[in-house]
C-alpha cells in the first residue's frame, strides 16, 4: 500500500464517523419529539453499523456505512395527561433517546475522525518530506 492509498483509507474512515455524527445530531434533535396522536410513537433512536469492505484495486479493507438501523429499546414513559399522545392513564411514550449515551458515542466517532485525519496530516507530511529529498539530488 502506497501513501496516496493511505490517505484514502483514512478518508474513508472519515467519511463513515462523519454519517455517524449526523445519525448522533438526528437523534439528539429529536430527544424531545413525541407523538401528537394517542398511542402513537415518539421518534425512535438510530444508530450506525460499520462494515469492511474490499477495495480490490487498492488491495485493502475500507470501513463503510452497512446500515443505519432503529433502537428497538423500551420507550420511556412519562406522566403528562395533558398531552395530546397521553393514554388513558394519562402516560406519554418518549423518545428511546438517552443524551448521555448519544454524546458518549459523539465523543467516540469525533476522535475516530481526528484519528483519520491525523493520519492523513502524517502521510502529507512524508509525501512533502520525500518530495523535498527527491529535490536535493
Amino acid at each position: 500500500m502506497d501513501l496516496k492509498d493511505t490517505m484514502m483509507v483514512s478518508g474513508a474512515g472519515m467519511r463513515a464517523q462523519g454519517q455517524r455524527l449526523k445519525v448522533i445530531a438526528e437523534n439528539i434533535a429529536n430527544s424531545d419529539s413525541t407523538s401528537q396522536t394517542p398511542g402513537g410513537e415518539p421518534y425512535r433512536r438510530k444508530v450506525v453499523t460499520f462494515k469492511n469492505q474490499l477495495d480490490r484495486q487498492m488491495g485493502a479493507d475500507m470501513v463503510r456505512v452497512n446500515k443505519i438501523n432503529t433502537d428497538n429499546s423500551d420507550f420511556q414513559l412519562k406522566y403528562d395527561p395533558t398531552h395530546p399522545a397521553a393514554n388513558a392513564e394519562g402516560y406519554v411514550m418518549r423518545p428511546n433517546v438517552n443524551s448521555i449515551i448519544e454524546v458518549a458515542d459523539m465523543r467516540e466517532a469525533q476522535r475516530a475522525y481526528e484519528a483519520n485525519l491525523n493520519m492523513i496530516e502524517v502521510t502529507k507530511s512524508m509525501l512533502g518530506r520525500t518530495i523535498g529529498l527527491l529535490r536535493q539530488q
